[in-house]
């Protein structure tokens, strides 16, 4: 059922109403936790969170998606542990060891969130797959675990609509930035139905893991992106309509607002198409976005989506690499 959802897409506490609070030492703290999906976040997390001493299982469909998930994390492990030892070799390959040791591997999401105080998937942004993954693991973790899902740009409240009162409760989001080990800031996303005491864990983990966690009400976007995308689509709406070349416009928002990028190049670090993929679906059907002329599709956009220029990860965008 597990593979099923996956190949269809391309701290233990207590809440009201859920069974099997046990007292055990999972309720003070979060130390193992399970992550479905061993993409570039998914890896992201898991490295994180094993680098302050959690229990971590990566889940995948494949052995192989698996083991280019555990290159991910060794190789970004290395670079960390370099600035880390920078004159100890010794220290070096002993901190990547001791990191990699805390992650295992799993294609059975049952066996890897049977034990789990915190299940955060990292699938892919595709709100039917996610829900279908979810009721499965709602079912397999234990009864009092933390569910949370890693979407950017998702309804919370959506994604955990068809599961019971229970983990409805207990199910936030935990949106963690690209890359994740330099990112500092994790979205704390709180549904109207979330137990406070489960944002509040959820809160405790981020904090636990290095990260600095700022806690919204779930709205399309939460706050970066809700922010950012606008921005983003203005600068385009600018080139089209021919106000200024990429490179100025750049410039001017580097030089003249202090941004350390300016929005195309963000834009191409983002990924056009994943730029497409938000602003098309907050205009269809976004809470309270629908036909907002600040997520109006863009022809520019659109055609740069179909011709390939995705950005950095293609080699091109609105600039070549």
């Amino acid at each position: 059922m597990f593979a099923a959802v996956f190949r269809s897409s391309v701290p233990a506490i207590r809440v009201p109403g859920a069974r099997g609070f046990s007292g055990s030492a999972a309720r003070a703290s979060m130390q193992r936790i399970a992550v479905v999906g061993g993409g570039q976040m998914g890896s992201g997390i898991a490295q994180v969170a094993a680098t302050h001493n959690h229990d971590v299982t990566l889940v995948d469909v494949s052995q192989a998606a698996l083991d280019r998930g555990r290159a991910y994390i060794a190789k970004s492990l290395k670079r960390v542990a370099k600035k880390k030892f920078p004159d100890d070799a010794s220290a070096q390959g002993g901190f990547v060891d001791d990191v990699l040791a805390r992650i295992a591997l799993s294609t059975s999401p049952e066996a890897a969130v049977r034990d789990a105080a915190l299940v955060v998937e990292a699938v892919v942004e595709n709100i039917a797959v996610k829900q279908q993954l979810f009721a499965a693991l709602a079912a397999a973790a234990p009864a009092d675990a933390v569910l949370a899902s890693n979407t950017s740009s998702l309804p919370i409240g959506k994604i955990a609509a068809p599961l019971g009162a229970d983990a409805r409760r207990r199910f936030v989001g935990l949106h963690f930035f690209n890359p994740v080990p330099q990112m500092k800031l994790v979205e704390v996303v709180r549904t109207d139905e979330a137990a406070p005491a489960v944002v509040d864990r959820a809160v405790a983990f981020a904090k636990a893991i290095g990260k600095t966690p700022a806690v919204c009400k779930d709205t399309p976007g939460f706050i970066v992106n809700r922010l950012l995308l606008p921005y983003m689509m203005e600068a385009i709406r600018l080139l089209e309509r021919g106000v200024a070349e990429p490179r100025d416009i750049d410039t001017a928002m580097k030089l003249g607002a202090g941004y350390p990028m300016g929005p195309f190049e963000l834009c191409d670090y983002v990924g056009l198409d994943t730029i497409k993929f938000i602003v098309d679906g907050w205009h269809q059907d976004g809470d309270g976005l629908q036909g907002n002329p600040l997520f109006a599709p863009s022809a520019k956009l659109d055609e740069l989506v179909k011709s390939g220029r995705l950005g950095v990860k293609a080699g091109k965008g609105f600039y070549d690499y």
